[in-house]
């Protein structure tokens, strides 16, 4: 078991899901996606995250999606499939379906909206573990679910079942992570959740990180694990520091907002989203769009002066 936890040390992006206009599911610029992430050195692929809109795809397009990151990626690297819910039947029904789609391993948010107890809690993973059969990971994502998987509650999950595997962590409290660091049993996993802290993470004693901006520049964040995987401190920060205005532009709205924007001015795609999304508003699309020059990201042809015909109507309405 340890070995098929190992696979998830280091960097996996947490992937966009590309669509249409119309709101539907582009697989074929998925498969793209995937292999661009792959070619630039990712260490697994997490489809069917925060990233990717997980919480308006329909069960059976979260298994489409799954079903065409695991056939693109080619075996080449591992899929962690997002599988969680709030409802503990319907988290456990989606485990198994990911797990029988291909996924290596499982991503399971904490409930969010119910706000379970910490019993609760421990329960809900349990019978997780129990029903998926692969690897499971703990998804703490306090800002989106109203309620912390505490340090004591993932180590009790982390000492009671051989399946719990690790955590992403994206409480952004340090001193809860530094307590899961010190505290884990051996073979546990703890993934940054929060791209502008994984460096300090790792110097912590981090594992790895699942991360936005690995869609738009994976060479340059893998990069940056590696050097930090093998202790080389100085190049990570620099490469840390390098980035950190692009980390930043990219949660300057709600996830993924910025980064598909970011990939659409990169000329991979289009930004389409599923409501209650929608465009970037236009006074941020230009410091985004710095942010990407900075980084060295090559732009696509004529988009230093294009604006989203909406985004445009409204600024000047606004004005």
């Amino acid at each position: 078991m340890g070995a098929d936890r190992n696979r998830f040390r280091g960097l996996g992006p947490a992937l966009i899901t590309p669509m249409r206009e119309d709101g539907s599911l582009d697989l074929d610029a998925l498969d793209e996606h995937v292999r661009f992430c792959v070619g630039g050195g990712v260490h697994f692929l997490v489809p069917c995250g925060t990233t990717g809109e997980s919480v308006t795809l329909e069960p059976s397009e979260q298994l489409q999606v799954i079903e065409r990151c695991v056939e693109a990626a080619a075996g080449e690297v591992p899929v962690m499939a997002g599988a969680g819910t709030n409802s503990t039947k319907e988290a456990c029904a989606r485990a198994r379906a990911a797990a029988a789609a291909g996924a290596d391993a499982i991503l399971s948010v904490s409930p969010y909206y119910n706000k379970p107890s910490p019993e609760g809690l421990y329960r809900h993973y349990m019978t997780i573990a129990d029903a998926a059969r692969v690897p499971v990971f703990v998804y703490n994502v306090p800002s989106r679910t109203a309620s912390n998987v505490t340090s004591d509650t993932l180590l009790r999950l982390a000492e009671s079942h051989e399946l719990i595997a690790g955590v992403k962590e994206a409480s952004g409290d340090i001193q809860q992570v530094m307590t899961i660091i010190r505290d884990r049993p051996k073979g546990f996993l703890v993934l940054s959740g929060e791209d502008y802290l994984t460096f300090a993470m790792m110097a912590l004693g981090g594992d790895g990180a699942i991360c936005v901006a690995a869609n738009e520049v994976p060479e340059m964040m893998s990069g940056m694990m590696n050097a930090a995987l093998a202790g080389d401190w100085n190049a990570a920060r620099e490469m840390h520091y390098h980035l950190l205005p692009l980390v930043r532009m990219n949660f300057i709205e709600t996830n993924p907002v910025p980064v598909k924007t970011a990939l659409e001015m990169m000329g991979r795609g289009r930004a389409n989203f599923r409501a209650p999304l929608c465009e970037l508003s236009a006074e941020h699309r230009d410091a985004l769009r710095q942010a990407l020059e900075r980084a060295g990201v090559a732009l696509s042809g004529g988009d230093a002066e294009k604006t989203p015909r909406k985004a445009a109507t409204a600024a000047q309405a606004a004005r």
